[in-house]
């Protein structure tokens, strides 16, 4: 298996232009991500027929998708070859890292946005791992397989549930670090929000509640409290500034927060949840439908990370996200679509990249499938979008809901409320079947595959 990872790591470089053209490289759960020195020397169309390259993705850096699991052994491999050839010289290729922002697409309100992914995206593994013990918990307890007051019961719920108590501190920290601040002070911002203290304040005739304004008023407050840090730390001599510029930075920033930043959270949050929700009661199975719908054009432009806070925002407000279980339907509709062009292709390469990419989309990781099926193909990523809204329509008329964030597809099951779990896995058979029939009548014919040749 490393000969094969190794392989594979050696056509790609290859493709890029070989080590000495490799400014930058790490990996995320799906991707190997590359900035490469001169572009013109990268071989994109090579590189997207090489076996075991899911598709090729241009943003910032190039994105070249491998697959979960996959991914981290084949960068592993990349990182040795470079290695062996001398390695990469980050004093002399630092100017390229400022060259990206100039790509195109990089609109301030998309770097925004990726800014906000950036905060949220660490933590999603430790989102999955505490939302799957509290589901399987919850569901274990209510069948009564497990007393409620038995002090196994007791440990797993306290297990699961940590990270949501005090989420808002690992928010501040992230926040902080994205925008230039002191991770221990952007920690401090989500204390100065979750602390139960706060219930002793009262200010204009009203007691503060704790945890008002939720992760939008973590947000605001750590990242004012990072812009107040970097102004004050401009005046402050060296030799004081470990004393003075926390301490006038978390001062000033603890007094916005409880006259500002907490009722204008909440003010955002509410209106945030209210407004999803008469979406949801009003639009009904029209809302779930556009909802599912669209959900995987925003994953091809990167701005479904942007919804992280909001989901969280919801389980926060209302004790549950209903609109998780409609977007996940976005990867359940391509499933389908895949299925339908694997059965009607007689394309060796075509099928060998689907059967590739079909567990990660099953198992919730769709990328591999848009990027590397559905979208070269064009057809097949609408009538997975159709199937999509078909099964997005079926979620919202029953009103499912998750009580955590984790990945879509099939292990997002153990998240749905209990007594919802069958509900939603008939919605996910449905976004199957959907994307199948839509693509297998309307969506594939073998000659739009001929990349695949």
């Amino acid at each position: 298996m490393a000969n094969v990872n190794q392989a594979l790591a050696k056509d790609i470089l290859e493709q890029l232009g070989g080590a000495e053209n490799i400014a930058s490289f790490t990996h995320c759960m799906t991707r190997l991500r590359v900035t490469p020195i001169d572009e013109s020397l990268v071989k994109k169309d090579a590189l997207k027929k090489i076996d075991g390259v899911l598709g090729v993705v241009e943003e910032e850096t190039l994105q070249i998708i491998i697959g979960p699991g996959k991914v981290n052994k084949v960068t592993e491999e990349f990182g040795k070859l470079i290695d062996s050839s001398g390695g990469i010289n980050l004093e002399e290729r630092a100017a390229t890292k400022k060259s990206e922002l100039k790509k195109k697409n990089s609109t301030p309100f998309k770097l925004f946005l990726r800014k906000i992914a950036s905060i949220f995206i660490p933590l999603i593994p430790a989102l999955v791992a505490s939302g799957l013990i509290t589901g399987i918990s919850k569901a274990v307890i209510q069948a009564g397989w497990l007393p409620a007051d038995s002090q196994l019961a007791i440990i797993l719920t306290v297990i699961g549930g940590g990270l949501f108590a005090y989420l808002g501190i690992l928010v501040g920290i992230n926040a902080a670090k994205e925008f230039g601040g002191s991770p221990a002070l952007g920690g401090l911002a989500g204390i100065l929000i979750i602390n139960p203290q706060v219930a002793t304040i009262s200010l204009f005739g009203e007691e503060l509640l704790p945890g008002r304004g939720g992760l939008i008023g973590v947000l605001l407050a750590a990242i004012f409290m990072a812009i107040v840090e970097k102004r004050v730390r401009r005046f402050v001599p060296q030799s004081l500034d470990i004393i003075v510029t926390p301490t006038i930075a978390l001062l000033v920033t603890g007094i916005m927060t409880y006259i500002v930043f907490m009722p204008i959270g909440g003010f955002i949050s509410e209106g945030i949840t209210q407004g999803l929700l008469a979406v949801l009661d009003v639009g009904g199975i029209f809302a779930g439908f556009v909802l599912g719908a669209t959900f995987l054009p925003l994953v091809v432009t990167g701005l479904h990370q942007g919804l992280t806070p909001v989901h969280l925002e919801l389980i926060n407000t209302i004790g549950d996200d209903p609109l998780l279980p409609i977007l996940a339907m976005g990867g359940a509709g391509q499933v389908g679509a895949a299925f339908a062009i694997y059965m009607k292709t007689k394309k060796t390469r075509l099928k060998r990249a689907i059967g590739g990419a079909l567990p990660s989309g099953i198992l919730g990781i769709g990328e591999p499938l848009i990027f590397g099926v559905t979208l070269p193909l064009g057809r097949p990523f609408l009538t997975a979008c159709l199937g999509a809204g078909v099964a997005g329509a079926f979620q919202a008329y029953f009103n499912i809901a998750t009580i955590a964030v984790g990945v879509s597809g099939l292990p997002l099951a153990f998240l749905v409320n209990t007594g919802e779990v069958l509900l939603y896995l008939v919605g996910v058979l449905i976004a199957y079947i959907a994307g199948f029939i839509f693509t297998y009548l309307f969506g594939f014919k073998d000659e739009m595959a001929s990349e695949f040749d």
